[in-house]
């Protein structure tokens, strides 16, 4: 069914398996890369897109939707399962899927997930990894939990020694909107507005300028979004309250393309990002995710990584179906040879 002209969903699969009919059976196991997705609406109509979809069936991966009103093991068979649906029975399937399939590659892990779904200990491998080398220096903000009723909120501060103004983050991140929100709070008063479980972090000055690292594989993209401006003694002193900002990494504009002062706008060095990237890829057990970071105002290589977010908005970034499509290659060759062989 076509709508306002254009092929749908079910279509543009059609027209793809009927592509693979004029490849020979050998060539086919020899060269088709099937993987099965599970995606939410709104993360389907961003990731796959058409350009997306196309250069994948001229490079031989087929996208195939996992029917989740079907056991998962009845379906396929799948040389790559690409997933991001939460909840325990999913988790569950996935996981036995796992068990039964250990030839079939799943991006990510559930258990590995979960690590990101909570802002405690999203930023706690970046802590303990204490990265800092000739080329820059990794940090997270100082941070604490809240759990307590609001009125409780001023005295936790005090008590941890931090310094205005707070940025505060909803503590779990469950894929919502609200998830996403963040506050900027510039007085203790205005910290029992505020509503728990959450996380309270100082705020860096770091140029109004925040680096998104999408991590793909062992890809790494780095796009450079406007963030919040600095805070001075003098702000501080006139501004009061808790003031409520959308989810600014995705939400700002491009800054790529801005003439920014080069003390600002100068990206991390890559072999940092290399070294960083590395590290968490074996720490977090992960392959698809994203890294928030900021440069520390008036300095050159001091950096704080303030959120990580798995399998994020890869439709935004530059180039995103030439990187995606070449790493679900990247998993294949082994497939291929077995296939050949047999």
């Amino acid at each position: 069914m076509r709508i306002n002209g254009e092929i749908s969903p079910d279509e543009e699969e059609e027209m793809m398996v009927e592509d693979l009919k004029t490849v020979s059976p050998v060539q086919q196991y020899q060269k088709v890369v099937v993987v099965g997705y599970a995606l939410t609406s709104k993360k389907k109509k961003s990731f796959l897109q058409p350009k997306l979809e196309v250069l994948a069936r001229n490079k031989g991966i087929l996208f195939v939707a996992i029917d989740l009103n079907r056991p998962l093991s009845d379906q396929g068979p799948f040389d790559v399962v690409l997933h991001k649906l939460t909840g325990k029975d999913w988790c569950e399937v996935i996981e036995d899927y796992q068990k039964e399939h250990p030839e079939v590659t799943v991006l990510d892990p559930p258990d590995s997930i979960q690590h990101l779904y909570n802002r405690q200990s999203m930023l706690r491998e970046v802590a303990d990894l204490n990265l800092s080398d000739s080329h820059g220096k990794v940090c997270v903000p100082k941070q604490i939990v809240v759990n307590k009723d609001p009125s409780s909120i001023p005295h936790e501060v005090s008590k941890a020694g931090f310094k205005l103004p707070l940025v505060a983050k909803p503590l779990l991140v469950d894929g919502t909107a609200k998830s996403h929100e963040l506050f900027l709070a510039y007085d203790h008063y205005s910290l029992t507005e505020l509503e728990p479980p959450l996380v309270l972090q100082e705020f860096v000055n770091h140029g109004g300028l925040l680096f998104k690292i999408y991590i793909v594989g062992e890809a790494i993209k780095v796009v450079r979004r406007f963030s919040l401006p600095n805070v001075t003694k003098c702000s501080l002193a006139k501004e009061a309250g808790v003031f409520r900002f959308p989810r600014v990494s995705s939400a700002a504009a491009s800054a790529d393309d801005a003439d920014l002062d080069p003390s600002i706008g100068e990206f991390p060095p890559r072999p940092l990002l290399e070294r960083l990237a590395k590290e968490l890829r074996a720490r977090l057990g992960l392959r698809l995710f994203n890294i928030d970071m900021i440069r520390e105002h008036g300095t050159k290589d001091v950096f704080y990584v303030i959120d990580i977010n798995y399998f994020p908005g890869y439709g935004k970034m530059p180039d995103y179906e030439h990187i995606f499509t070449d790493f679900l290659l990247s998993l294949a060759p082994s497939k291929y040879r077995k296939r050949s062989a047999a």
